[in-house]
């Protein structure tokens, strides 16, 4: 009998990979999540494309004032 994991103990250790990837998939998509709505996230992308230049003052404190 193979214990239902299928080829033997090479199939235990494949579902155990692919429970192990399953994890780290909710873990890391869970942590990209909050870090990309944060206000100061915002706030910070807003200072750079202000920094380079991509926005006039008028357009920068507008949306500065929205963020608060």
């Amino acid at each position: 009998m193979m214990g239902g994991f299928g080829f033997g103990g090479f199939g235990m250790i494949l579902w155990v990979v692919f429970l192990g990837l399953v994890v780290w998939a909710f873990v890391t998509a869970g942590t990209r999540k909050q870090a990309s709505t944060s206000p100061e996230a915002a706030r910070a992308i807003l200072d750079e494309r202000f920094a380079r230049g991509e926005l006039p003052v008028e357009e920068y404190q507008k949306l500065r004032a929205a963020l608060r």
